[in-house]
């Protein structure tokens, strides 16, 4: 039997419906962003650091890559564990599909939580509006600024190269962050 934590200490005034989660969901349809964030997340990476660089990028900030104690409890007590659930049941056969289903969103209830607890603390950790890069730097800086502790491989540098371009092009359709 597993043991027992403790509940976390979570704000009451959480604002979910945010403008990082807007952009999450915007830019989450668009072509190759699954695929380029979800090789970076079987990396190591966290889409949602990802998410909060590209944010910051697009609104001419840097990204320190600190964040809030919360955010990563969050996402070690709640968002991992579900995804690690998910990742755990077999694909292919039909008794756990339902299950499995309900845990991806699950998933995304917990990643949408997770983002607004990183939307409360974004403007303290980062305070930083861009001077010295242009905005593709800064937004490859910002996604390296993203990388988790043992840094970045040469497999995941061309998926942040993609992001990076897909994160350039969303800026230029002048879409609003």
């Amino acid at each position: 039997m597993l043991p027992v934590t403790s509940a976390m200490e979570l704000p009451g005034d959480l604002e979910a419906d945010n403008p990082l989660w807007r952009f999450a969901l915007e830019f989450w349809r668009l072509p190759s962003v699954q695929e380029a964030s979800l090789a970076l997340q079987n990396e190591g990476w966290s889409v949602t650091r990802i998410l909060c660089a590209g944010w910051l990028a697009l609104n001419n900030r840097v990204y320190t890559g600190i964040e809030s104690t919360k955010v990563t409890e969050w996402r070690g007590r709640v968002t991992g564990c579900l995804r690690g659930a998910r990742q755990s049941l077999p694909k292919s056969q039909a008794p756990y599909s339902t299950l499995r289903l309900t845990l991806a969103e699950l998933e995304l209830e917990a990643e949408k939580i997770e983002l607004a607890l990183a939307w409360q603390t974004l403007p303290d950790q980062n305070p930083e509006k861009h001077t010295i890069h242009t905005e593709d730097e800064l937004i490859h800086t910002n996604l390296a600024a993203a990388a988790p502790e043992q840094g970045t491989t040469a497999h995941a540098r061309s998926f942040l190269d993609q992001l990076g371009a897909i994160l350039s092009d969303f800026k230029q359709r002048d879409a609003s962050p």
